[in-house]
């Protein structure tokens, strides 16, 4: 498997490059969610899954939106897309984590049931990787604890943790910078009031609520950096609006929903592009959107990397990698 890195080359052209490149994030998220036991006493595997099949075995969940949401926003920084990695960064900068450009690595989706991957490149994490825990002492090594991250995810057992850490199991992305290779768990909430606060967690990020202030700001009662991403033309707009098409796409069996559904002719649009490619794997698909996601916006560079199941890690496994899904082209 390899990991895509992107930088953006030029701004955003048009809507539709937007939701497109939002939309292909939003689908992998889905496919994930998907039960395990499920895809594969249909069809074998998550990348066999077609469109059409992922309309019929998809079942709405709770937490689904906030899955995508996680996926959506790793896309964004990994796309390098300025309105989001500005304030990211500044978040970053309240963590005392300064340094290049920000970085995500996404540590895992949490559905009941779901194949749970910590992906990352081998090269992402080094022997000198430090987690910026906001105590007292030494920041911990980073590279050193994943396993152990990864069995306390699986157990939700915190004592498998430093105390200093405990809570980092929670993390649902490590954001940081490669220099000076310093990292801080990051929770992703769709829903401002399901943030919560835990030992090792740095940075909280959610949409802007109505009448509040868009701020980057420290929640002192949950030791927390919260980082709102703004409405109004911004990420968090775009970002319903693809979650919104693929909803309905799927609720009309994977075909352009009826006018009342999706009555903006661009996202009518959109939906065609997904009807046109019912019948071809979700993975693919995914990729093949990538050139209608805005051609040469983004410059891509290709890095080796490893799969470890997060269902399956425990404390004395090695991980080769902790790591996101592909990164996405344009926006």
């Amino acid at each position: 498997m390899q990991i895509r890195s992107q930088i953006q080359q030029s701004g955003v052209a048009d809507e539709q490059s937007a939701l497109i490149a939002v939309i292909r994030p939003i689908l992998e998220g889905l496919l994930y969610a998907l039960k395990r036991e499920v895809v594969v006493s249909t069809v074998g595997n998550y990348d066999k899954v077609t469109l059409s099949q992922l309309a019929r075995l998809y079942r709405a969940g709770d937490r689904d939106c906030g899955i995508c949401f996680e996926y959506a926003v790793h896309d964004a920084i990994m796309r390098r897309e300025a309105g989001v990695l500005e304030r990211v960064g500044d978040a970053l900068d309240m963590c005392s984590v300064y340094g290049d450009s920000p970085d995500s690595i996404l540590f895992g989706v949490e559905k009941a049931g779901a194949l749970d991957l910590i992906n990352t490149a081998k090269d992402r994490l080094t022997e000198d990787s430090r987690l910026m825990a906001g105590a007292r002492g030494q920041p911990a090594k980073l590279k050193r604890h994943i396993d152990s991250i990864a069995a306390a995810f699986r157990k939700h057992h915190a004592g498998l943790l430093p105390y200093s850490i405990s809570g980092l199991w929670k993390a649902d992305l490590f954001l940081g910078k490669m220099e000076p290779d310093k990292w801080v768990g990051t929770s992703v909430k769709i829903n401002i009031d399901h943030l919560e606060g835990a030992r090792g967690l740095r940075v909280g990020i959610v949409p802007t609520r109505g009448g509040r202030s868009d701020s980057i700001q420290k929640d002192e009662s949950k030791n927390l950096v919260v980082c709102p991403l703004p409405y109004d033309g911004g990420f968090m707009e775009v970002f319903y609006s693809g979650w919104s098409i693929v909803q309905q796409f799927i609720a009309a069996d994977a075909k352009v929903p009826k006018e009342i559904a999706l009555p903006r002719q661009i996202d009518r649009f959109v939906a065609l592009q997904l009807e046109d490619r019912r019948s071809f794997n979700v993975v693919d698909v995914i990729e093949v959107l990538k050139p209608m996601s805005q051609p040469q916006l983004l410059l891509t560079e290709e890095s080796d990397a490893t799969l470890v199941s997060r269902r399956e890690a425990a404390v004395e496994n090695e991980t080769g990698a902790v790591i996101a899904p592909v990164a996405k082209s344009g926006n």
